[in-house]
């Protein structure tokens, strides 16, 4: 096969879909591998370290030429529609923000894996890529913070008088909020932590934050391990729980998303207010919605004193480590669906049909299909595939 890796088309985007490592492993399963001039250079991978790889340097992009594709971000219709019949598409496809290019993905008859719906099992902990980068996202979340207040995160106690440490609220203690407790924590930091979900409580403590009960409700947390998304009374009393914390608080870091859905808007702009000036918000949520009503996507909002900022793709600042492990992860995928040096689909590997999103003309992923096509549809589509 003809593995194709391209420069990203997002100007901002750093990150690379695979690294001379991987080419490499690709290379010893016999297959080619073409890589776009440039491709890494934003990561810190020369086109030199591809080509004693094994890849190929191509000037141009090589879409209609490829039998696979791998890719950081979602790929555009003008993109797609260069793509060959029987094409692999692989990458964080975004399929909740970007419909029509699934349903032209379908149409044009490409077989496409979006990471961000393999499923959170333990036999596929490698390809696990939203893990991967969250970590980095919580990582750099607090560095950002810690390099924008005006204080010091630790106790200090200097000739001049003691320094209090600083109070840190995290707000979801998914992947990104326990790398931002054990990051903050490292700093020296006060850390408090709220969660919906009272299972990961064990986890805040066991890296050293003080965990804040939640509100008690139904069970918070879908099969996949994923945080549900939650009525508006519990958000409500979780709301008012919070203010207390929030209002103590030099830097607040928010996390919570629910996948396909506009993020929980949890830090409301009387929150804010009654927050000290020179306090800092980190929203990691801002590119879906925002956990805090003030927040902005990609810009700083200065209310009453206290920074807002809304970060949009903290991975791609760190590419570098950012690439390395998320192009472990695009390959561990890519190995565990060859079969004799081709992509073999099997609907029923629990791995493959839920990362899955477009084969053979349909769309197959069935919540995308349902939300695209609607039940109806969805429910004539699957006939015809069964």
């Amino acid at each position: 096969m003809l593995f194709f890796i391209p420069r990203e088309p997002d100007a901002r985007e750093r990150r690379v879909a695979a690294t001379p490592e991987t080419v490499g492993r690709l290379v010893e399963h016999e297959h080619a591998v073409a890589v776009e001039a440039g491709a890494g250079t934003e990561a810190a991978f020369t086109d030199e370290a591809f080509t004693a790889a094994g890849a190929q340097i191509v000037a141009a992009a090589a879409w209609d030429e490829a039998d696979a594709v791998l890719t950081v971000g979602p790929i555009g219709p003008e993109i797609i529609e260069q793509l060959k019949t029987g094409c692999a598409a692989i990458g964080l496809l975004d399929p909740y923000s970007h419909q029509e290019e699934v349903k032209l993905l379908a149409k044009r008859g490409i077989t496409s894996l979006a990471l961000e719906l393999v499923p959170r099992i333990t036999r596929a902990q490698t390809m696990d890529a939203l893990s991967s980068q969250a970590s980095i996202a919580g990582y750099k979340a607090v560095l950002l913070a810690a390099s924008r207040l005006g204080r010091y995160f630790p106790l200090l106690m200097t000739a001049a008088g003691t320094v209090p440490p600083s109070k840190v609220v995290i707000i979801g203690a998914g992947v990104a909020g326990l790398q931002a407790i054990a990051t903050a924590k490292r700093l020296g930091a006060v850390v408090e932590v709220s969660d919906i979900r009272p299972a990961v409580k064990e986890q805040v403590q066991s890296l050293g934050g003080r965990y804040i009960e939640a509100p008690e409700a139904e069970a918070a947390e879908d099969e996949g391990g994923y945080a549900k998304e939650m009525g508006e009374d519990f958000l409500a009393r979780q709301r008012e729980l919070l203010a207390r914390h929030i209002a103590a608080a030099d830097v607040v870091i928010t996390t919570a998303q629910v996948p396909g859905r506009p993020a929980p808007r949890i830090v409301s702009r009387e929150m804010i207010e009654g927050m000290k000036p020179g306090s800092v918000v980190i929203d990691l949520a801002a590119s879906s919605g925002g956990n805090c009503e003030l927040t902005r996507a990609d810009e700083e909002v200065n209310h009453d004193g206290v920074l807002i900022l809304g970060p949009p793709n903290l991975a791609a600042t760190m590419a570098h480590d950012a690439s390395t492990l998320y192009a472990r992860n695009i390959l561990a995928l890519v190995e565990h669906i060859l079969d004799e040096g081709k992509l073999a689909i099997d609907a029923a590997d629990d791995v493959q049909s839920g990362a899955l999103l477009t084969h053979g003309g349909e769309i197959v992923n069935p919540s995308m299909r349902q939300l695209i096509l609607g039940e109806a549809a969805a429910e004539n589509q699957g006939s015809a595939g069964d």
